[in-house]
């Protein structure tokens, strides 16, 4: 119900709104799932005399692992630095309990390289983020 007092507000990122909101759905989540720990951060990250080479950054909760976040520095692309990334994330999840891991992937990222590593399309949304792309959304078992 809504009163005339109500004030709705629209722009840019807003940390502390995204806090709140992170606060109040963690309550929600751990009252629906009584007895399994509250989520957690999960990251990967590799380095060399250059800096950051690439990375994966996601979460684990319960039995699942999401994968938010993949990226590895151009000249390191093709040489194995995704497949090391990814197994150790892979490799920690299962050590967390988890027995399958989501992501996605628009088609002018990497669906394929998930598809090579054994990650299986869900399902895709067509003309996103523009048309003639697709979000793709992938899966896979870790047992």
């Amino acid at each position: 119900m809504s009163n005339q007092s109500d004030q709705i507000l629209v722009g840019d990122g807003d940390p502390d709104l995204d806090q709140r909101l992170s606060d109040e759905l963690d309550a929600v989540n751990a009252a629906a799932t009584t007895g399994t720990p509250a989520a957690r951060e999960l990251t990967v990250q590799l380095s060399d005399e250059d800096g950051l080479v690439g990375g994966l950054s996601g979460w684990t909760w319960g039995v699942a692992a999401g994968i938010g976040m993949t990226w590895v520095r151009a000249d390191r692309r093709g040489d194995g630095t995704g497949a090391r990334l990814l197994d150790a994330f892979e490799t920690e999840a299962r050590a967390r309990g988890c027995t399958h891991v989501f992501t996605t992937s628009f088609t002018f990222q990497a669906p394929g390289f998930y598809e090579r590593h054994g990650y299986v399309e869900l399902f895709r949304w067509q003309d996103l983020p523009v048309v003639g792309q697709a979000d793709v959304h992938l899966r896979k078992e870790l047992v």
